[in-house]
């Protein structure tokens, strides 16, 4: 798998951008933007976008800055074009609401459509965009299954092995250089991971958090964190609480 990462990983010294692990056997690269290459299916995943988030929220009144839309899709846009995937998979909250994509002015719509050309698109539902997604490229779906894979927005307790979610925004606490650090980050135990979110305007929950009870065996646990230039991969007994 080394020398297909160093490939998809154009130009080579980004190969420090990225931590190789396994899940399930099937193998897997954690990205620093926090999207997830898998090799073998040549398929790139992303959770929790929140596209139009500042949309949202000034439809109720409450203004943000109305950048995170670009901002999102650029680095989307980025890490298609550093690893050229036949597939993207987006893990549910694409939107941060049901009518944020029949809603989304013609130049994000415009970006999508070049980041879905020649290429898979598929929509996981989430939680904020049941319905799935308006007038965009791609399929929606509440789940999808792939070479012993499952994935689905929420994590669940009852189905774990081999799953690929998001929704939680995991993120973890580390002392560095006498201060606590604390950063988003891939959750995961070999049989389940946990995606950060992508979204430029989303927050974090801390691992310890108990809406992560249950879900992993912390004795094989690892936050694979986002650093400023690398990711550095710390085991759960060794974060901050």
């Amino acid at each position: 798998m080394t020398s297909l990462t160093a490939r998809r990983l154009a130009p080579p010294d980004m190969a420090e951008m990225a931590t190789e692990i396994a899940l399930c056997g099937v193998a897997a690269v954690c990205d620093l933007s926090g999207a997830l290459y898998l090799p073998d299916l040549d398929t790139l995943v992303v959770s929790d976008l929140h596209l139009e988030k500042g949309a949202a929220f000034a439809r109720r009144g409450q203004l943000l800055p109305p950048y995170d839309t670009q901002a999102t899709l650029r680095l989307l846009d980025a890490v298609v074009t550093r690893y050229q995937p036949k597939t993207v998979i987006s893990l549910g909250d694409n939107f941060h609401d049901r009518i944020g994509s029949a809603l989304m002015p013609l130049p994000f719509r415009e970006m999508i459509l070049a980041i879905a050309r020649g290429r898979d698109l598929i929509w996981i539902n989430g939680n904020h965009d049941p319905d799935g997604t308006t007038g965009l490229p791609g399929i929606c779906a509440d789940e999808i299954a792939l070479a012993g894979l499952t994935f689905r927005h929420e994590p669940s307790l009852a189905h774990g092995k081999g799953e690929v979610a998001g929704h939680l925004h995991p993120s973890a606490t580390v002392r560095r250089r006498e201060k606590s650090v604390r950063r988003p980050c891939f959750a995961t135990d070999g049989n389940r991971l946990v995606m950060p979110s992508f979204g430029v305007t989303t927050g974090g929950l801390d691992l310890r958090h108990k809406a992560f009870t249950g879900l992993f065996a912390r004795t094989d646990l690892i936050a694979h964190l986002l650093g400023r230039d690398r990711i550095y991969s710390v085991r759960f007994g060794n974060l901050l609480g």
